[in-house]
C-alpha cells in the first residue's frame, strides 16, 4: 500500500490549531493544550496505554507540580493521523505527540527495526523493553535521528510476542509453502529470507481482517492480543500457532519539536520521566497480557504450541540474514553491526538464549 498524505481531517485539525495560535502551549493564562494520538485505536496496547497511563500520568504530574493546566485533544484510531502518517503528522504539527510503529518508516528509520533484524529474540516483552533501552543508551545516534525529521523521542514503546495466525493448520516450515501470510516492514524478512516458500503480504494491521476474509491473506505474524477480540482476527484465521519470533520494540512516542520547544521548560521534564515510565509500562503490561490473551484464544480457537526443534528450524533457515541485512545498512553509513552485536549481548545480559547465536562481522 502505498504511503498516504495526512489526512484531511489532519489538515484540518492542523489549519484550525495555525489560526488559533495553539501549535504552541499558551502560557499566558498557563492552560496546556496536547493534541495526541495514533493510526490505531486504544484496543491496541500501546495506544490504549497512551490515552489511560501517559495521559493521565502527565496531567496529574504537571498540574501537581506547577502552576499549569493540561488539556489533551485525542486523535486515536486514525481520526487524525492513519497508522501510515502518524511519523509525518508529529513531524508537520498535526498532532504534537504520536504514537506509531517504526514498520512505516523503513526509509527514514531503517536502524531502528534492530530487534526485527534477529529473529526468535526474547518473547518476554519487560526484557525486550529492558534491551532497547540499553541500546539507545549506547548508541545516541538512534533517538537523534529523530531530530532530522523536527520530531524528538519520549519513549520506545515494546509490543508482545510475535506469533503466527492462519486459517490453516501446519506443524513443519513445509507446511508453509505457497501460502499468503501478512506482515509489516522487515519482518516481511522472516518468510521472504527463510526460503519456505511462504508468499509475504504487506498491510497496515486495520486492514488484515479484510485481507484474510477475501483471500488476499491467509494469515499474519501478530501477537495474541490483536489476533483476538481487539481486531478479531481469529474470526478469519482460526488456528494461533506459538512459534515465538520475539517480543520486539520497534514502535515510538515522539513529540513535534515547535511543540516540544514551546512548553514551559519547568513542563518537559516532567512530561519526560512520565514517558520513561509509560515505556516500562508497555513491556509490562503486555507479558501479564500474553498469557491472559492466549488463555482466550485456546478458548475460542485452535491454538498449537510447536516443539523447539521448529523454532530452531525457522532460526536456522534465517542465520544468514542478520549479517546480510547489517551489511546492506553499513553500506548506508549506519553502525548495523555495532548494534545488532549489541543487541545480541544486552539480550544475554538480561538472561535470555538465542536458539541460534547469531554470527555479525
Amino acid at each position: 500500500m502505498n504511503k498516504q498524505s495526512t489526512t484531511f481531517v489532519g489538515v484540518m485539525a492542523l489549519a484550525a490549531a495555525t489560526f488559533m495560535g495553539s501549535v504552541t502551549p499558551a502560557k499566558a493564562d498557563h492552560n496546556i493544550t496536547i493534541r495526541i494520538g495514533s493510526g490505531h485505536p486504544p484496543t491496541v496496547v500501546y495506544a490504549g496505554l497512551m490515552k489511560t497511563f501517559f495521559q493521565t500520568e502527565v496531567q496529574k504530574a504537571v498540574e501537581s507540580k506547577t502552576g499549569h493546566k493540561i488539556k489533551f485533544i485525542e486523535g486515536y484510531s486514525g481520526s487524525i493521523t492513519k497508522v501510515f502518517d502518524t511519523f509525518e503528522g508529529v513531524q508537520n504539527g498535526v498532532l504534537d505527540i504520536g504514537g506509531f510503529c517504526y514498520c512505516f518508516e523503513a526509509s527514514k528509520l531503517p536502524m531502528h527495526a534492530f530487534q526485527i533484524m534477529l529473529p526468535f529474540g526474547t518473547m518476554d516483552p519487560v526484557q525486550s523493553v529492558a534491551i532497547a533501552k540499553i541500546i539507545y543508551k549506547k548508541f545516541p545516534s538512534l533517538a537523534e535521528r529523530f531530530q532530522k525529521y523536527d520530531q524528538t523521542l519520549l519513549a520506545v514503546i515494546g509490543d508482545g510476542g510475535y506469533n503466527l495466525g492462519t486459517n490453516f493448520p501446519w506443524k513443519t516450515t513445509a507446511d508453509l509453502k505457497g501460502h499468503k501470510i501478512l506482515g509489516a516492514g522487515l519482518n516481511l524478512n522472516w518468510m521472504k529470507e527463510a526460503g519456505i516458500g511462504i508468499i509475504p503480504v504487506t498491510d497496515g494491521l486495520p486492514g488484515w481482517y479484510q485481507k484474510i476474509k477475501t483471500g488476499v491473506a491467509e494469515g499474519g505474524i501478530m501477537f495474541p492480543s490483536a489476533w483476538g477480540p481487539v481486531f478479531k482476527l481469529h474470526e478469519v484465521g482460526k488456528y494461533y500457532t506459538t512459534i515465538g519470533f520475539g517480543s520486539i520494540t520497534w514502535h515510538g512516542l515522539t513529540a513535534n519539536n515547535r511543540f516540544w520547544k514551546g512548553l514551559p521548560a519547568e513542563v518537559r521534564p516532567i512530561i519526560q520521566e512520565v514517558a520513561d515510565r509509560y515505556s516500562d509500562q508497555t513491556g509490562t503490561f503486555n507479558k501479564a497480557g500474553y498469557k491472559k490473551d492466549i488463555e482466550w484464544l485456546r478458548k475460542n480457537i485452535t491454538v498449537t504450541d510447536l516443539p523447539a526443534s521448529v523454532r530452531l528450524d525457522w532460526a536456522n533457515k534465517l542465520k544468514h540474514w542478520p549479517q546480510k541485512h547489517a551489511d546492506e545498512l553499513e553500506k548506508q553509513g549506519f553502525p548495523a553491526k555495532a548494534i545488532l552485536n549489541a543487541t545480541l549481548d544486552a539480550a544475554e545480559k538480561v538472561g535470555y538464549k538465542w536458539p541460534v547465536r547469531y554470527v555479525i562481522k
